[in-house]
């Protein structure tokens, strides 16, 4: 009798775990340059839980990529997920991403910096002035 308990008892469990692993995902993100599709290593990968409401919730992960331009993080909860990606000489990347998976990676694509503009650019452009008695 104590042995069949016992048995019942691990069998919950085994169930109770296994159904916990569908509630979690194991996520990989793939960082490349948009122009040729070669990895970036260490890439500066930060990873946000979102609430509901979609607003970030406190702490995160810092991750690197490695030489293949992969970071990834085993068992996390389903729901929404910040991913932002920060390397120097590219633009900043950020998204919020559905988790809803057991296993899902996240293909980046770093594009360089774009030039900035300005009205400096074009000889003979006066500056903007700001009249503060207008309104």
């Amino acid at each position: 009798m104590k042995r069949l308990l016992l048995l019942a008892v691990i069998a919950c469990a085994t169930i109770s775990f296994a159904g916990d692993k569908e509630k979690y995902s194991d996520v990989k993100v793939t960082v490349i340059k948009d122009e040729n599709g070669k990895p970036i290593r260490n890439a500066a990968v930060v990873l946000h839980a979102l609430s509901s409401k979609g607003k970030q919730e406190g702490g995160g992960l810092n991750l690197k990529t490695d030489n293949e331009g992969h970071a990834h993080y085993d068992s996390i909860p389903f729901g929404k997920l910040r991913v932002q990606v920060i390397m120097s000489g590219f633009q900043t990347w950020g998204e919020d991403v559905d988790i809803n998976q057991p296993e899902q990676e996240v293909v980046v694509k770093m594009k360089p910096p774009q030039k900035q503009y300005s009205i400096y650019d074009h000889p003979g452009a006066k500056p903007l002035t700001i009249d503060p008695d207008k309104k």
